[in-house]
């Protein structure tokens, strides 16, 4: 990731890096007019101050110029990442996304993309400081080859120590950027749970404190660690430089002819290095972050594999549509086994209403979701107008149907091309209803999604009708509405979906609506025992709940 990450962004790294390499390379210029101008003559020091100035002024434009780069890159990559996992999530096959978990896709999105795109911010950082202390060595070695060599050794043990640390700590952000995708799990539980947490408090309490706290302890301790690993081998690192000093100043330079200008360089090198070897070895965990992140941000990809390429061409009408010894297996949790529902063998016809009826837990929205496209078979095949659906033409087949699932989600807004017509028949269609007191679209949006459950499945309902496909499937629409809404959607609603020739697919408990279904089909244990046909379907057209608005 890291490395695709910068292939996208050459032309901006390298200008961005260049600029710090310059902004190094001054910096250490000006380490160098200072000693020269602690020794010079009065003579010398007019046109030391000019280059002292031009170089001190170039030093802070390369830094700013680096600067303002590289936080454009680091802003870049951050789009860059999640557009690229948003795209993977939006591509990948349903089924395999559900065994994800949106938890990890979330961390991705927020704490890893974030962590990689922090990681080109102190770029410069690393760059800069690391010319600085290149360049003073190569300046030690000017002045003196025997300290020069002494301080490569210093630096060589420093750098075995500090490697020898990485390894530690990097295991330690590795286990804590597991839990992170755990503890964002936790986060969304905190809010989707409110009202069972609210109405019991040992339960509240125990998630507060066990499972939640447990999981940002978790992740706190294992940062900790890792970064404490890292803090301590700076400080060993910086120890070994001041003993360096020590041995310079003390032990190494003798009575030489040149000793106050060798002892002025050196101790001024030291000085001044000891900030940017500091910084460098502190910044040095951004980057290992950063690999951390990008290696997670790896995995997810390749657990949501694009499903492959298909043309955008709009699904043939729809004549005829059947499921054919379909099957499909999944862990059950009630029964602690793997579950196996079919062998299914259905077909559904355009004006047809059919009644799926059954237990809780008999297979029937795992059923939906294959009708829809949403699983693939593991057996048997569907057939559209006479063609099998194969995996290519799945994304296609797919835009036959609109569905509202027991766990439906409501967009707050159309998701297409606003009108003011597409408006009206919107609102036309809340008035039906009965929420045009509660409700309105505006430019394709609704005014508030801030309703009851009933109400936004109404919702829902009027955004199923606007997409006007062939195929209507409701999973238990009708168990959060009041006795008033579910005559309304089982007398005026469905046999208005009849009547527009569309074929609708009803899971309900709602038996004394039984006889209003053309067919009844009824599903125990994943096998459909028996089809109840009621009346032959029909194709007539018309748009009864529309143009009726009052």
């Amino acid at each position: 990731m890291l490395s695709y990450l910068i292939r996208q962004s050459r032309r901006l790294l390298v200008a961005a890096a260049l600029a710090s390499v310059i902004s190094g390379v001054c910096s250490v210029l000006l380490l160098v007019q200072v000693n020269t101008a602690l020794t010079a003559e009065a003579g010398e020091r007019a046109a030391l101050a000019w280059l002292f100035a031009a170089v001190a002024v170039l030093t802070m434009v390369a830094r700013m110029f680096a600067a303002v780069l590289f936080e454009r890159l680091s802003q870049h990559v951050h789009a860059e990442l999640r557009t690229y996992i948003s795209a993977r999530v939006a591509d990948t096959d349903y089924r395999k996304l559900e065994l994800l978990g949106g938890a990890r896709v979330q961390s991705a999105l927020a704490e890893h993309s974030a962590r990689v795109a922090e990681f080109f911010v102190s770029v410069p950082s690393l760059i800069i400081n690391g010319i600085v202390v290149l360049g003073c060595l190569a300046y030690m070695a000017w002045l003196s080859w025997l300290v020069f060599c002494v301080a490569v050794l210093v630096i060589g043990l420093g750098g075995l120590g500090y490697h020898l640390a990485h390894l530690r700590a990097i295991g330690h952000l590795d286990a804590a950027a597991r839990e992170q995708d755990r503890l964002f799990d936790y986060f969304r539980a905190l809010v989707d749970g409110a009202k069972e947490l609210r109405l019991h408090r040992d339960k509240r309490a125990v998630f507060s404190e066990a499972v939640l706290g447990g999981s940002i302890e978790a992740v706190r301790r294992e940062r900790t660690l890792g970064a404490s690993i890292f803090a301590v081998s700076a400080s060993w690192g910086n120890f070994l430089v001041y003993a360096f000093i020590g041995l310079v100043l003390f032990v190494l330079v003798g009575d030489t002819p040149e000793r106050a200008r060798i002892m002025t360089g050196f101790a001024l090198m030291f000085l001044y290095m000891v900030t940017p070897l500091e910084n460098l070895l502190l910044n040095v965990p951004r980057l290992n972050l950063a690999r951390v992140s990008a290696r997670r941000i790896d995995a997810i990809a390749e657990d949501l594999p694009p499903a492959p390429p298909e043309a955008s061409a709009p699904p043939a009408p729809l004549r005829r549509l059947a499921l054919e010894d379909v099957r499909h297996s999944y862990y059950h949790e009630v029964l602690d086994d793997i579950f196996t529902l079919g062998p299914v063998r259905l077909d559904f016809a355009p004006g047809q209403i059919t009644f799926l009826v059954g237990g809780n837990g008999s297979g029937k929205t795992t059923l939906a979701k294959l009708l829809v496209g949403l699983y693939a078979p593991e057996q048997g095949r569907i057939v559209v107008n006479g063609e099998a659906v194969n995996e290519a033409g799945r994304d296609r087949y797919r835009q036959h149907f609109s569905a509202i699932f027991s766990d439906f989600y409501l967009f707050d807004s159309l998701l297409g091309d606003a009108s003011a017509a597409r408006d009206a028949r919107a609102n036309a269609l809340l008035t039906k209803l009965h929420l045009q007191h509660k409700v309105q679209v505006r430019q394709g949006a609704f005014t508030t999604r801030a309703l009851s459950q009933g109400q936004r499945k109404r919702l829902a309902l009027v955004v199923a009708y606007l997409e006007d496909r062939p195929f209507l499937v409701f999973d238990e629409w009708a168990a959060d509405q009041d006795p008033v809404f579910k005559d309304v959607f089982y007398r005026e609603v469905l046999p208005e979906l009849r009547a527009q020739g569309k074929a609708v697919l009803v899971i309900s408990h709602d038996d004394r609506y039984f006889p209003l279904a053309d067919r009844l089909v009824r599903l125990e244990n994943g096998q459909v025992v028996a089809v109840e046909e009621r009346r032959a379907p029909s194709a007539q057209s018309g748009r009864a709940l529309e143009a009726d608005p009052a």
